[in-house]
């Protein structure tokens, strides 16, 4: 247990009044000030400027209320996995994923969880990679699966778990299609259809950029906000996209669209995104190690 005379400074400094702390304490006020004299005396100085009925923290408290936070807060997050360690897993469990994680990656993972874990019920919330992150901060939700690395914060941990490759993506009789690998350059030569909007366009722009050619003359005949609308013009053979081989294993198996390699090759990754440890539980840290394994596929 932390101790005592630490957790009745805490509530007096959070409250700035020795008589809500000791309401909430469920404790008498002399005894309050009683605590407070002591852990003023084992640290020898004054926590607490008293003057004209009001308590404010000197330079000294504000550094001791600093740690006891952290102190406070990694003992709440100790019992709560202690807890949850001597009990089979269960509840709900709160995900945030980026589309394309969400739709492509995500669903075996989540099917081989909720076996293994039959007590759980995933709760999946869909929305951009900035949304996301801002939603594991927020501890709306408790762990993010996003494409690209985050943004990262002193509330949230940044773990990248697996890649994921970017492709040339067209009908089998586009004219890339035939090549083994796609070089930049050759993307110049072609129509290309991109989303309006997200990550993969950015990517593609850096990566067009390292390689030495302009992205602003790079083909583009269609700007489409759906991936179903992306495909259907591939499929027809109006144009190539550089989208994950993930989401084309459907139309692929059908036929519908090839990937072609890119070389050098695009990889981006798939990161967890946590609420920092002393938030993270224990089910969202093994749901975490899981979903990583399971994405990174065999070595």
């Amino acid at each position: 247990m932390p101790d005592r005379r630490l957790e009745v400074f805490h509530a007096a400094a959070s409250q700035l009044s020795f008589t809500r702390a000791a309401e909430l304490l469920q404790m008498t006020q002399p005894a309050v000030t009683f605590q407070i004299k002591q852990l003023e005396e084992h640290f020898g100085t004054r926590l607490f400027e008293r003057a004209h009925g009001k308590v404010a923290l000197t330079p000294e408290g504000h550094r001791v209320k600093h740690y006891a936070d952290q102190i406070l807060d990694l003992f709440a997050t100790l019992e709560n996995e202690l807890k949850e360690m001597a009990a089979d897993l269960s509840g709900h469990l709160l995900i945030g994923a980026t589309p394309t994680v969400a739709e492509y990656h995500l669903p075996p993972v989540l099917a081989e969880f909720r076996v293994a874990h039959p007590n759980v019920v995933p709760r999946l919330t869909v929305d951009n990679p900035d949304v996301i992150e801002d939603m594991v901060d927020e501890r709306i939700v408790d762990i993010g699966i996003v494409e690209g690395l985050g943004r990262g914060g002193s509330q949230v941990l940044v773990e990248p778990c697996a890649e994921d490759e970017l492709v040339v993506v067209c009908s089998p009789e586009f004219p890339l299609a035939r090549l083994e690998e796609v070089s930049p350059e050759h993307l110049l030569l072609h129509p290309c259809a991109g989303r309006d909007a997200g990550s993969v366009r950015a990517l593609l722009e850096n990566y067009l950029s390292r390689s030495g050619v302009d992205p602003a003359r790079l083909p583009l005949a269609f700007e489409l906000d759906r991936l179903s609308s992306v495909k259907g013009v591939l499929e027809r053979g109006l144009a190539y996209a550089i989208l994950s081989r993930a989401v084309i294993r459907h139309e692929a198996s059908l036929g519908l669209l090839v990937a072609v390699p890119l070389r050098p090759r695009l990889i981006r990754h798939m990161t967890l995104l946590y609420p920092s440890e002393r938030f993270r539980t224990h089910m969202a840290k093994q749901f975490g190690e899981f979903a990583a394994t399971r994405l990174a596929g065999p070595k």
